[in-house]
Parts: C-alpha cells; sequence; structure tokens
C-alpha cells in the first residue's frame, strides 16, 4: 500500500482507524501493557486491556490517554506505531496522511503532542480536526449548510458538546466528564457503600448491563465478585439498579450542565433549528442508559442516540478524508 489516507480516533477508551478505501480497520482498546524495570512494552490494545487488573508487580497496563489528550508521550507513539504496523499503511517509500481528532477545547502544547506522535509513529502530514464536528459528519448531520444542528459526544475521557453551522462549530464546550468517570463513580460507590474492592472492568460491566441515569429507566440487578476491605477475602453481593442511577446522578449532573451552557450561548435563530432537528448524541458514552431521556427532559427538546455512536467519529474522518484538501482548515504547525 502506497501512502494511504488514514483517520485516527485517538480516544482515551479506544483507538479507532479508518482508510481510505477500506472503512474501520482497526477498534482497540488504549492500553498499553509495558514492564516497570525496562519500560519494554509487552503487549498494546485488545491483549493488553485483558491483562488490565490481572498483571503480577513487574508488568503494568496503562492508558497513554487521559481526559482526551496525551498523558504519556512514549507510551502514545508506541501504541499509534504498533497500530500502524498492524494495519500496515506504511512502506519504505512512502507515509500516510493522517487526520487525528481532538476535544475541543486542548492546549495548542496538546495538540502539537498529538501531532508529534502522529509524525513519529510513521504519519507524513497529520492533520488535527475537532471531535464533534467530525463525529456530527459521521453521524450523518449535514453540518454545512446555514442552519444549526447540535451534537452531544460522550467518549472514554471527555464529552464535547457544539452546535455547528455552515460547516464549523458556533459555541462549544469540552468537560472531563464522561464514561471513564460513570466507571469511577461506580467503583467508589461500591467501596464506600459495601466494603468491597472492584476493578476498573467490573465497574465497566455494571454501567452497561445494570446502570442508568433517568430514574425508572431500568430494573436490572448483577451478582458481582470483588475483595472484602475488611477481611481481604474474595465475596459476591447483588447491585440493582436503582442504588448505581444514584451514583451517577451527579456526573449525569454537569453533561446536562454543559449542554444548556452551550444552548445559553447559541444565536436564537440556531436555537429555532435545533428544536426541529434534536441533539444528536454519539460516543460510547451515548449507550448508557437513559442519557438520552435525561437530557431530552432537561433541555426540552428531542435528543436521538446516533446509529453505531461509538463509531460516527471514525466514519467521520472517512468522509473527510475523501475531501481533506477542501475541507482541513486546521493544520497544527510545530
Amino acid at each position: 500500500m502506497f501512502g494511504r489516507d488514514i483517520g485516527i480516533d485517538l480516544g482515551t477508551a479506544n483507538v479507532l482507524i479508518f482508510v481510505k478505501g477500506s472503512g474501520i480497520v482497526l477498534d482497540e482498546p488504549s492500553v498499553v501493557a509495558m514492564e516497570t524495570s525496562t519500560k519494554r512494552v509487552l503487549a498494546v490494545g485488545e491483549e493488553a486491556y485483558r491483562m488490565v487488573g490481572r498483571t503480577p508487580g513487574n508488568i503494568v497496563a496503562l492508558r497513554p490517554m487521559q481526559d482526551g489528550v496525551i498523558a504519556d508521550f512514549d507510551l502514545t507513539e508506541s501504541m499509534l506505531k504498533h497500530f500502524l504496523d498492524k494495519i500496515k499503511v506504511r512502506s519504505m517509500f512512502s507515509k500516510p496522511r493522517i487526520l487525528i481528532c481532538c476535544p475541543t477545547n486542548i492546549t495548542s502544547v496538546e495538540q502539537k503532542a498529538i501531532r508529534q506522535a502522529a509524525e513519529r509513529s510513521g504519519g507524513k502530514d497529520v492533520y488535527l480536526e475537532e471531535e464533534p464536528k467530525v463525529a456530527a459528519i459521521g453521524a450523518g448531520m449535514d453540518i454545512f449548510q446555514p442552519s444549526g444542528n447540535m451534537v452531544i459526544d460522550i467518549g472514554g475521557g471527555t464529552t464535547d458538546v457544539a452546535v455547528l453551522s455552515m460547516g464549523d462549530i458556533v459555541t462549544a464546550s469540552s468537560i472531563k466528564v464522561a464514561g471513564d468517570r460513570f466507571d469511577s463513580e461506580i467503583l467508589t460507590y461500591i467501596k464506600k457503600e459495601y466494603k468491597l474492592l472492584i476493578g476498573v472492568r467490573t465497574a465497566e460491566n455494571i454501567k452497561k448491563t445494570v446502570a442508568t441515569v433517568f430514574p425508572g429507566g431500568r430494573q436490572e440487578e448483577l451478582e458481582i465478585r470483588g475483595r472484602d476491605l475488611v477481611s481481604g477475602l474474595p465475596r459476591t453481593i447483588t447491585v440493582k439498579t436503582d442504588e448505581i442511577q444514584g451514583a451517577l446522578i451527579e456526573s449525569a449532573a454537569y453533561i446536562v450542565q454543559a449542554a444548556k451552557e452551550v444552548l445559553e450561548k447559541t444565536p436564537p435563530e440556531l436555537s429555532a433549528d435545533i428544536i426541529d432537528r434534536g441533539v444528536i448524541l454519539t460516543g460510547g458514552g451515548a449507550l448508557l442508559h437513559g442519557i438520552d431521556q435525561l437530557l431530552a427532559e432537561e433541555l426540552k427538546v428531542p435528543v436521538l442516540v446516533a446509529e453505531d455512536p461509538m463509531h460516527c467519529v471514525a466514519k467521520g474522518t472517512g468522509l473527510i478524508l475523501e475531501n481533506l484538501d477542501k475541507m482541513v482548515k486546521k493544520r497544527v504547525r510545530a
């Protein structure tokens, strides 16, 4: 393959890669396992994710991305190199052009770090585009008309809220409350209420199978296992939807507040369009039970979950790659 254009959704929880002409070719967790003494990378992606919470003392499974930005530059570079080698888009004679998505409010230093990591991983030209804009395109919204479109992209590390018109962002907000925060709240609740220590993967399973953020949205229960903080022995408990909903209510309120603040700053004509068109939810967090009902009730506008919300950003990069030279205005310079 020579000089393929690729789009990367470099997420806190998952990395998705779209190759022009081939579609989404990679969807793996943003996790790297390494040896603590030698700093040697042992596993990346799905293989490393299976090690989370299950490694001996000399091996750690880490997420190099935190809150939508690079927390560990070297690990991010290693992760990207591994993924690019895996999908075979690099050759001795050519390097791919890369389009990467980032949250709306990251600093120029954070933008530069993302660009450098992509370049050192084997990219020729690296472009950055704002995540909610790409998510809106991937969700099938026509953002290039003079009318208001609102998207709420709930990822792993950040929630990006934006109103778009004429192909660009009119008002936007990015907060560090998203899927990871919900996992953390569940973990903390179980520890405080039951004196039971559980892992991140168990907390994530509770979020997917039991949790809701809308009162009366569902009634489920789940048996979970962890380590008793008093005796130090394994113990099994049963958690129910109502108690988990109570644990998540505060974090969900932050997302509602961010959406309200963006709407308050939106010009009235565009606000009227949003009442007609509704709000589109994208990202893995859009799958949290009841989040669409909660937002619809609080914002007083229709709220719809996009089709295949987890892949909206990656699909959006694909559509932008089709018109890369025309559409990408933001090329971040060193």
